[in-house]
């Protein structure tokens, strides 16, 4: 047999191994789910107030929909080392022990959705996947074509401003928000904005106004506009590897993740190309 034949043959084996071996894998499916903290919503204004009988009321709605999904496990916006502190807060909630207003950021999602979720599906506790690091969008101010991003980011604030506004006067409800915000268009919009846009920009220095804890090493500041997409991609790497590991800890199969709107974009890039993972979109369970 001449080496070729031989080259086919192997190639073929191992191609029919691996292809039988994805057959049989059950594919885990996820649903992201991104919001405006809504712990930011609240400013002050009766009509703005998380725990106002007509916002938790619209947040039952929003939670009522995500139940649909029937997922076995919800990731939020907390880092896996805060577990224990979580399970301790769950575990409160559970027994009705845990006032939700009497807690440091008791109107986040993680708590009005995740946890008024978890509860309703006996669900044993939500699980952090986040890796805290702290990029602002104010960083990258200088530099060659700098004009196009700085566009850019006015076409989202004014995209999104308004409508936050809107629900802090209560003429639109946080599940239309939060609806509105996953639409793949708006998905889109801010994906582009934070992980493509800024590529155009060289020749430029980060802000020292702006803030940024994620160390990547000595910046070239010669591809300024690639360095501040490095620093958003430098964290959601690490939250993907974070949303991997605990799937596979504990063997489940539908993840509803909730996370800030900006994260769901490159997220779901990653998991699309992962081959174990199935994305079901929003807009099945939010219409």
């Amino acid at each position: 047999m001449t080496t070729k034949k031989i080259t086919l043959c192997l190639f073929l084996t191992i191609f029919s191994v691996v292809y039988i071996s994805a057959q049989g894998n059950q594919k885990t499916e996820i649903l992201l789910v991104g919001f405006d903290h809504l712990s930011q919503i609240d400013n002050g204004t009766p009509s703005s107030n998380i725990f106002s009988p007509k916002k938790q009321k619209e947040i039952v709605k929003l939670t009522e929909k995500l139940k649909r999904f029937s997922p076995n496990m919800i990731m939020v916006e907390k880092e896996p080392s805060e577990q224990a502190v979580v399970d301790s807060l769950y575990t409160s909630y559970l027994e009705n022990k845990l006032q939700l207003s009497n807690i440091e950021y008791g109107t986040s999602e993680t708590y009005q959705v995740g946890f008024r979720l978890a509860k309703m599906l006996n669900l044993k506790s939500v699980y952090g996947i986040d890796h805290y690091e702290s990029t602002s969008q104010s960083l990258l101010n200088s530099g060659k074509n700098i004009e196009l991003f700085k566009k850019g980011m006015g076409t989202l604030i004014n995209a999104a401003r308004p409508m936050k506004k809107s629900v802090q006067q209560d003429s639109l409800s946080i599940y239309d928000y939060i609806k509105t915000m996953n639409l793949p268009k708006y998905v889109k919009l801010s994906h582009n904005i934070i992980f493509n846009l800024p590529a155009y920009v060289m020749d430029g220095k980060f802000s020292e106004k702006g803030t940024n804890t994620v160390d990547i090493g000595n910046i070239d500041e010669k591809y300024i506009g690639a360095e501040y997409i490095t620093l958003f991609y430098n964290r959601n790497l690490k939250i993907y590897s974070n949303i991997l590991n605990t799937q596979l800890a504990h063997n489940t199969n539908r993840i509803l993740l909730i996370m800030g709107q900006l994260h769901i974009g490159v997220l779901k890039d990653l998991l699309e190309d992962n081959p174990n993972y199935k994305i079901i979109e929003a807009s099945e369970y939010l219409d």
